[in-house]
């Protein structure tokens, strides 16, 4: 309090503040008598000008005004101001009447109120406009490239903010996707006119670059990419917040991907919650080196984990994890192992040794055709056993919590990764019996942008190379979500999860793959006729839609507007042991037919589908 009041007093804010107190104050006289002060006023004005000035500066004290920075002086800035300057009004009248100076103008403490306020906000308006003026015009070797703005006056509005002093654009308009909004300014930008008309505004005011300021998802930034992508516009969005949290980020503007097409709202989290679950933690996650891992691994870096204890099969992964982390978090403890799930001895003791509160199992085989012929036992071994191995192991350490990391492929399964992630969400449910202390979770959701294996890094592979982008079925749709919004529900469902529970995510509306195919084409800057589209019918265990809960469960709601929790019947201890006593005794090279048959046993909703198209 008192450095605080000490800092105040030392500002330099005083060498411009005090004199326009005074000023005001005097101008104040001068104004109550019609430009012209009498000879006795002007001796009140001079008497009382000393206790004006300390009553103001008492005013401005109080409300630390003097410790703002002009130079990013805001509307919250300028109330502070306000609320000084009436309490610094309020002691001056107080002081200068208990004096009972005879016939003194009481009209001039209103007037002088008011003057010192504009005097003192115009003084800071100045220097933040110069500021802005300065950093936008002064930089050697910058020049400005006219910028035009696409959506509504809010939106418009916020990324003004955001490109407040950046010197490489020069907004020249906004495009608002609202008819209404037409011929407005906002912050001295005009609304020039509608999206449709956008290569007509962008040329008339020789803007090649366009930015999509709507957010994640909206409709416009569809329209926009599909309408005028190809038509010579560079299109560009703001950074999202997760990217702007990234280490080493540098907050400028990027080009439009397309998960801010198919985005959607930010995913609120329960930050003390979370925050009180990992910081300080010792957490191991499995698969580490994934896509989905890995944003697990950033998530509760984040949140100030003491030990990240990653693990994954996988060397290269491993590597390249190892040196993210190590460079974005460095404060933190990280130890990379190249294990396997499967094997129950060495994930044993590597859990001993670290002993986590906290077990995040994103380990799995995924890739749905390859695991159909040849693999269907690697699937067995990885993604049931590796699960049983990594619940048992969350227990026996004393593990606060454990959470499996499944997919909306596990209900109604129609292929053997889908079965066999079903019967690893059995395993956990079953291993939750076993130790009470312990909160056992599993987590569904479907396609995740951009991760590995996915269609999307496939379809931009196939783009670069001139097409075909090949697409299954004209009618095959599926869920998508991106790579940190499914992290961050993991995490959060094991937050709030009881054990055995199986959480559902709200992953929005379906998405037409082959809409999917052509938002890539256009992004790419290319078209359908340069870029074709081939459909090839459907792949061995591939649905046309994928569900999130089988026909027979239902759901219901929790605090977390898309966490539902979906109601199953548990299982017990015999399918664990049924399960390691018939994959003990299936050997190397068990026949597909057989597999396919024990699953059926295990998983009675696993039926194979014909290949259609």
């Amino acid at each position: 309090m008192l450095s605080g009041l000490w800092r105040s007093l030392r500002s330099k804010s005083w060498l411009v503040d005090g004199p326009l107190i005074v000023l005001a104050w005097w101008v104040a006289f001068w104004l109550r008598f019609n430009l012209t002060v009498p000879r006795p006023y002007l001796e009140q004005a001079l008497r009382t000008t000393p206790i004006a000035l300390a009553c103001m500066a008492a005013g401005l004290l109080l409300l630390r005004v003097p410790l703002q920075s002009w130079r990013y002086v805001s509307l919250a800035d300028l109330r502070h101001l306000a609320v000084g300057v009436a309490l610094g009004t309020l002691l001056t009248t107080a002081v200068v009447l208990g004096w009972r100076i005879d016939g003194f103008p009481r009209s001039v403490f209103l007037i002088s109120g008011l003057l010192t306020l504009l005097l003192l906000a115009s003084a800071r308006a100045t220097r933040r406009t110069q500021a802005e003026y300065n950093q936008t015009h002064t930089r050697p070797g910058v020049t400005q490239q006219p910028l035009l703005i696409v959506g509504t006056i809010d939106e418009a509005d916020q990324a003004l903010r955001t490109l407040k002093g950046v010197a490489d654009w020069h907004v020249v308009g906004i495009a608002s996707p609202r008819a209404q909004d037409a011929g407005r300014t906002l912050q001295g930008v005009r609304v020039l006119g509608g999206v449709n008309a956008l290569h007509d505004l962008a040329r008339a005011h020789q803007a090649a670059t366009v930015l999509l300021a709507s957010a994640p998802g909206e409709a416009t930034r569809r329209e926009v990419l599909m309408r005028w992508s190809g038509s010579g516009l560079n299109l560009l969005t703001l950074p999202t917040a997760d990217e702007l949290l990234r280490p080493g980020s540098t907050g400028k503007l990027r080009q439009v991907r397309l998960e801010d097409l198919l985005g959607r709202t930010p995913v609120q989290l329960d930050a003390a919650g979370l925050a009180g679950l990992f910081s300080g933690a010792t957490v191991l996650v499995t698969g580490a080196g994934g896509s989905i891992g890995a944003e697990l691994c950033r998530q509760v870096a984040r949140l100030g984990v003491a030990r990240l204890v990653c693990v994954d099969v996988s060397e290269y992964a491993t590597y390249r994890l190892e040196q993210e982390l190590r460079q974005a978090f460095p404060a933190m403890e990280g130890v990379y192992y190249t294990a396997n799930v499967r094997e129950l001895d060495r994930l044993r003791a590597i859990a001993g040794t670290h002993r986590p509160s906290v077990v995040l199992h994103a380990a799995a085989y995924k890739h749905v055709p390859l695991m159909e012929t040849h693999n269907e036992i690697e699937a067995l071994r990885t993604n049931v056993l590796g699960t049983l191995h990594a619940a048992r192991v969350a227990g026996e350490v004393g593990a606060a919590r454990f959470v499996l990391v499944s997919t909306d492929k596990a209900v109604n399964p129609t292929n053997v990764m889908g079965a066999t992630k079903r019967l690893a969400e059995q395993m956990v449910q079953a291993v939750a019996a076993e130790f009470a202390s312990t909160r056992f979770v599993s987590v569904r959701f479907g396609n995740v942008l951009g991760s590995s294996g996915s269609v999307v890094p496939l379809f931009t592979a196939q783009i670069e190379l001139g097409g075909p982008v090949t697409v299954t079925h004209p009618d095959i749709v599926r869920y998508f979500m991106t790579i940190p919004e499914a992290a961050q529900l993991v995490l959060q469902a094991g937050l709030m999860g009881k054990s055995g529970q199986i959480f559902v995510l709200d992953m929005g509306e379906p998405v037409k793959i082959v809409d999917l195919a052509r938002l890539l084409i256009r992004l790419s800057g290319k078209n359908e006729a340069e870029v074709p589209i081939a459909f090839t019918g459907l792949r061995p265990g591939e649905k046309l839609y994928e569900e999130l809960l089988a026909d027979d469960e239902t759901t219901e709601p929790t605090p977390h507007p898309k966490l539902r929790v979906a109601k199953v019947a548990s299982a017990d201890g015999d399918v664990v042991r049924a399960t390691e006593t018939w994959l003990a005794a299936a050997g190397a090279a068990p026949d597909a037919a057989a597999i396919r048959g024990w699953l059926r046993e295990r998983v009675p909703e696993y039926q194979a589908q014909p290949v259609r198209f």
